[in-house]
This record gives C-alpha cells, structure tokens and sequence, in this order.
C-alpha cells in the first residue's frame, strides 16, 4: 500500500459585512506520527514533535501539518512503515534493525522499505514490581506482563529469562499494556511489569503515587551476556527519586528510540521534518525530561538501517556526514 501522504486544498471564503470576498486555496500536506500507548513516553513526546513540525515547516509555499496517533509501540509500528500506513513511526533500535534485516520477531519477513530520520533518546528498560521483589531470580513462579506477545518488551524478556537461566515455563506470562500492567499491580493482580519507555513513565508515575512498588536491578554477569546478544543495549543507571519510594539509584539498561519512516517518503518532506525537529529540541524539553537527550550531535547513534535521503542531506548540511 503507498503512503497516505496526500494533500489538501482549502478553501477559505474571506467576507465582509457586505459582501463575499475571494477564495483562496492554500496547499497543506497531511505527515503522520505513530507513537505509542498513553502509558509510555512516545505518545506526549509525539504529539509536541506534531505541533513543533505544524508550526516550523514549510515547503515552497505548502504547509505541513503533522498529527500524532497512539500506536502499539515498536513491533506494530515498524509494520505500519513498511505497509506504507503512516509516513513516520518511533521505533526501538534493536527492533528497527530485527525489522530490517529479517531478524526475532521478523524472521524471514524482513521490511526492506524502512528507513531512518534520526535517534531520539534513551528508553529506560523499568523491571517494575510488588516490593519485596528485589531480584530477577524473585520472578521465578510469580506472574510478569511482557505486553503483546512478538513485541519488543516480549522479546526482551525472553532474552533476560535466557540469560538468567530461566524459560518463560518459570514465570506466568501476562500480555497487559504499559497502563494495564500498573493497574493489576497496584490491585495486586499482578507482580511484576517489564517496561520499556523513556523515564520518568507516565504508568509508573502513577503507580508508584498510590503503591509502593520496587525497581529491580538488571546487572551483573547475566546481563553482561545479555549486552554481548543485544548489543542495542547498555548498562544505564535510573537516579533515585526518578519515582516516589524509589530512593537509591537502581541499575538497569537502556536501547535508544529511533525516528524512522519508508521509502515512499518525499526527499523534501524527509529533510523538512528532520530540520524542525532537531532545531526544536528546548521546546520538547518542556513536555518531557527525555526531549532534554534529544540532540542533533547524538541524531545518527544506534541508527543501523538506512538513512532516508532527506534526512542525509539535512545531515550533511550540519556536517554530521562528510
């Protein structure tokens, strides 16, 4: 299916209180952003990413207005880029890559139309859980949600339970959402959530104001084989007082989100978008704490597939690629 990018002539009737005016038409070009769950960080930072793009874009007289829509994350939403169903996405590093090159979840349906605009900031894998669970090896027997199975937070924690010596027949899988998850915790209906987003995270916020929760380390040798099989990922450490109760730093890792969009893209839309967002970093600064990590200087870290050619000549430009 071909993107949807399309545009639209308006019409505005201009009167006065005595007669009709002229209509004039204005070009206006429609540019999607498939974002995530309103639990996670994707969607507020999406939607100021919209309204940055609407107001700072022009191309040869026509307007691009953006719109930022709740998605199911990073496995669903590289499928909508390489259906042509949206014209951009945010997608995790490791499974921009998978999706590209056929790998995990993709294997042998691998979506060769993707391509990068630029890396966005670093998402927080949060292991969260009912205090007293102060280890992964606690999970053993107790009931974890992985979101929707093939997803990248399922993939992942097959990964852990692997390097932890464990199998997904140790642990009761839940499939619930970012929101889901904090809510069967704090109704104690669940006991531990594995959540990938930039932190603080709207869900766990929440959670952590009415709950008491626990975050749970993820270090030491088994996730040192972790890192050497998902090389996407590094050790990261999540500063105490990121949640209410949480007091001490906790160690954990982090995989780097992507911006990325497809082939079909136009080479002036591509350039436009990247432009408004990397010399717009203050403003998403101020929806969330992770638009401070948004930087052009970090805009190709983590980016394994192909640029899109917009995007690389607004790159060049800055002098990023010679």
């Amino acid at each position: 299916m071909k993107t949807k990018l399309k545009t639209l002539l308006i019409s505005a009737a201009l009167s006065t209180g005595l007669a009709a005016g002229v209509a004039q038409a204005q070009e206006r070009v429609f540019f999607g952003i498939a974002t995530g769950g309103t639990g996670g960080t994707y969607y507020p930072l999406g939607g100021m990413l919209a309204q940055v793009i609407s107001n700072n874009s022009e191309l040869q007289g026509k307007k691009i207005s953006a719109t930022a829509e709740t998605g199911n994350a990073s496995v669903a939403n590289a499928g909508l880029l390489g259906r042509g169903s949206i014209e951009s996405a945010f997608v995790a590093a490791d499974v921009l890559d998978a999706a590209y090159n056929g790998k995990n979840q993709f294997k042998g349906k691998e979506i060769k139309n993707l391509r990068a605009l630029g890396a966005l900031y670093p998402e927080t894998v949060q292991l969260v859980a009912q205090p007293g669970i102060n280890n992964f090896a606690d999970l053993k027997g107790r009931s974890i949600s992985s979101g929707s199975p093939g997803s990248g937070q399922w993939q992942l924690l097959g990964d852990l339970l692997s390097a932890y010596d464990m199998s997904r027949d140790d642990i009761k899988e839940d499939y619930s959402s970012f929101s889901q998850s904090a809510e069967k915790i704090k109704d104690g209906n669940l006991d531990a959530s594995l959540i990938t987003a930039g932190s603080p995270t709207a869900s766990i916020v929440e959670l952590s104001n009415g709950h008491d929760i626990s975050i749970v380390p993820l270090t030491g040798a088994p996730v040192k084989k972790l890192l050497e099989k998902q090389p996407y990922y590094a050790q990261t450490t999540l500063p105490a007082g990121t949640y209410k109760g949480v007091d001490k730093d906790v160690e954990t890792i982090a995989v780097r989100a992507i911006w990325a969009t497809h082939t079909d893209l136009p080479e002036d839309i591509a350039y436009a978008v990247t432009k408004a967002l990397y010399e717009n970093t203050d403003t998403l600064a101020k929806v969330h704490v992770k638009g401070k990590e948004i930087s052009v200087q970090t805009a190709l870290e983590s980016v394994s597939i192909p640029l899109h050619p917009g995007a690389e000549r607004y790159y060049r430009e800055k002098g990023l690629i010679k």
